[in-house]
């Protein structure tokens, strides 16, 4: 194709291909022009093919609830506080998982969805409009927004004192829980959920069937030492909740490969490496991600950040290794790409928007695509600050 011919086509795209080219909407019998790139639905609930490519805002509450502890990208984070807003598009990886999750027969064995595709394509973004997804849904949530970072960046390991042969990560146990509460400590004060059996901790502490769940992971918080033992038990306690029909819970676990790697920091007394499924805190989440109850779901990302020795493909095979493959299947693979035009286009409009870049020809817009191939990552990163 010749460069004016193709000049030509885009100028038929631009005029005529761009599908939010403009949006009028009407409320209480006033017409509103309404923004292009956004929607005003801000219940991902709701959200289906009609909202793709459109950017919604996260209420601040329900940030500072599901978000607070972790959940977003730190580079993302770093713009929601200069814009002041948590905004995010609507794609069709998620809008497809959702219309799933909203279809399925809860009575039945968890369904598992394994987001995949290249690096910067945008899946932890994903993972986040589910979870919000999820919270809207009243799902307990047992949420990991890295996991990778467990064995990588650990803050304390000792030999466990609850699980011979493994090796505790007790602040970073204690730092889930305190996760944890804060995305579902209002939920599970209305299910008022109650532990099925004694939990004995030493020679002076248990925790007696009967108790809230709630009261566990405060005991937990409150005694780091048995945290690990305590994400243990809840997360059986949990499994066993939904499965009596008693509540909803979503997992939703980002960079899960990294539970399937054979490299970690981690060493035991006799510095020897230890294996992820050594590590006490993660068996818990190997056993959730099983396919063994119901009335819930397992979305999951696989990452090439997340496994040291598995980058050459972004293939779920490939990264999760045959062990972790066997594990999750079955399972529903989702891929996520690289933005389409009428996306790349919503995003470049909400950064104009948002006056966080200026003067944009359309020359330097197309460049911008060029440069960045419509890469979310990339875009971010060619737009930052200075």
């Amino acid at each position: 194709m010749s460069l004016r011919l193709y000049s030509f086509v885009r100028r038929i795209q631009k005029t005529h291909g761009r599908k939010f080219s403009t949006a009028v909407e009407v409320k209480d019998e006033q017409t509103n022009q309404v923004c292009s790139f956004r929607t005003a639905e801000n219940n991902p609930v709701n959200h289906n093919a009609d909202h793709l490519a459109r950017l919604y805002t996260v209420p601040i509450d329900i940030q500072q609830q599901i978000f607070q502890y972790g959940g977003i990208p730190k580079m993302f984070m770093k713009q929601v506080t200069t814009f002041q807003e948590c905004s995010i598009m609507v794609r069709q990886p998620a809008v497809e998982i959702i219309s799933y999750l909203n279809q399925t027969d809860y009575t039945r064995p968890v369904n598992k969805y394994v987001l995949y595709g290249k690096l910067g394509v945008g899946k932890s973004i994903a993972l986040s409009h589910i979870l919000h997804y999820a919270f809207m849904q009243r799902y307990v949530l047992v949420h990991i927004y890295w996991a990778a970072h467990w064995f990588k960046d650990t803050k304390e390991v000792a030999t466990s004192v609850l699980s011979p042969g493994c090796m505790d990560l007790p602040i970073d146990a204690g730092l889930w829980l305190k996760h944890f509460k804060s995305q579902n400590s209002k939920l599970l004060l209305q299910l008022d959920l109650k532990t099925s059996k004694d939990y004995v901790w030493n020679q002076r502490e248990t925790t007696s069937q009967g108790t809230s769940i709630l009261e566990l992971v405060d005991f937990g918080l409150n005694r780091i030492k048995y945290a690990c033992g305590i994400v243990d038990a809840l997360i059986r306690e949990l499994k066993l909740a939904s499965t009596a029909g008693k509540c909803k819970t979503m997992v939703i676990i980002d960079g899960f490969n990294a539970f399937t790697s054979s490299h970690t920091r981690i060493h035991d007394d006799n510095k020897a490496m230890v294996l992820p499924k050594q590590v006490s805190l993660a068996i818990p989440f190997f056993d959730i991600t099983k396919s063994d109850w119901c009335n819930g779901a397992v979305v999951v990302t696989v990452d090439q950040t997340a496994n040291k020795d598995r980058r050459e493909s972004y293939f779920p095979r490939y990264l999760l290794g045959k062990e972790g493959f066997e594990h999750l299947d079955p399972f529903v693979p989702v891929l996520v790409d690289d933005y389409n035009i009428a996306e790349f286009d919503s995003m470049i409009e909400y950064y104009k928007d948002r006056k966080w870049i200026r003067n944009i020809t359309a020359s330097s817009q197309r460049e911008l695509e060029l440069i960045t191939n419509r890469n979310p990552f990339v875009l971010m990163d060619q737009c930052k600050f200075l």
